[in-house]
């Protein structure tokens, strides 16, 4: 009997900041790669999730919200976006029931692309079928993808003949990684989006997209793994905030964050935390090098 050939290849989930990409990396891959908050702009990094199975491996891209870029930060952000989509073999395009037909810069980046474009429309879970089946129709007139699939990723709502749908379009070719790798992020990657997520969950306004993390220090013990991370904020009125009266505000940041790891990694956490003024971090080339968004 003839082998089942093996298919690989290179998932790109984009679309508009807040319209779900993470929430349904997260279920495609299973395992909780991406930060998910109700803030806009929350992943920056390009993070790859990794689905192993016998005859196939789907490397799927979970990259930052197509933005107008007003720094630095959103310049490199819209770089891993563009990488992204050159490295594609298929590309997810999310879009949401709430769209406002602003997706011009998203359709933009996709008219030249090769490869099959399936358009998700996510969250139908919040609507009617008649509003579902009127999405479906303005996206078949304006872009005419691959194909146009209505999914809630909250819900795992279709996610499963989506599933069908990649491994169909899914090239044949030998794995990219490792079958027991689940992502090409590093452990420190993760423990930091863990504390970013706790930042953004848990402070207002614009100190969220003012805080970076970075881990220092990363010791893994026989029975512990002992943590040090930098939170940098870009101004000295912003360390206060974000220290809190007494340390309580930087103390629950850290405490949930924690919890999270200690489940993430089975094994005991010591988190120490501590602030650092970076002047305007997200403009300066230098500390972005530092931060992971420029190449060296």
């Amino acid at each position: 009997m003839a082998e089942t050939p093996h298919k690989a290849g290179f998932v790109s989930i984009v679309g508009k900041p807040n319209v779900g990409k993470s929430t349904l990396m997260n279920a495609l891959v299973g395992e909780k790669l991406s930060i998910i908050t109700s803030k806009a702009q929350t992943t920056r990094h390009r993070i790859m999730g990794i689905l192993n199975g016998d005859d196939f491996q789907i490397v799927y891209s979970d990259t930052p919200g197509i933005i107008k870029p007003q720094y630095a930060l959103h310049e490199s952000m819209m770089g891993f976006v563009r990488t992204s989509l050159e490295d594609a073999d298929i590309i997810l395009f999310v879009t949401d029931i709430y769209e406002k037909h602003d997706e011009d810069d998203v359709i933009k980046r996709l008219q030249h692309a090769k490869v099959p474009i399936l358009l998700l429309i996510n969250k139908i879970d919040q609507a009617t079928e008649e509003e579902v089946n009127e999405k479906v129709a303005y996206w078949q007139e304006h872009m005419n993808p691959t194909e146009i699939l209505p999914i809630s990723a909250l819900h795992n709502f279709g996610l499963d003949h989506l599933f069908k749908r990649l491994l169909h379009y899914l090239p044949e070719h030998p794995a990219f990684y490792p079958k027991d790798e689940l992502t090409d992020k590093p452990e420190r990657f993760f423990v930091s989006e863990m504390i970013r997520e706790k930042i953004f969950l848990n402070y207002k306004k614009e100190i969220p997209y003012s805080c970076e993390v970075v881990v220092e220090e990363f010791k893994e013990e026989e029975d512990i793994i002992r943590i040090r991370a930098e939170i940098s904020v870009e101004r000295r009125s912003q360390k206060g905030i974000v220290i809190g009266n007494k340390g309580e505000a930087l103390k629950k940041v850290g405490t949930q964050a924690r919890l999270d790891m200690e489940n993430f990694f089975q094994k005991k956490i010591f988190l120490d935390l501590y602030v650092r003024v970076n002047e305007n971090w997200r403009t300066d080339q230098k500390l972005l090098r530092r931060f992971g968004y420029r190449e060296e």
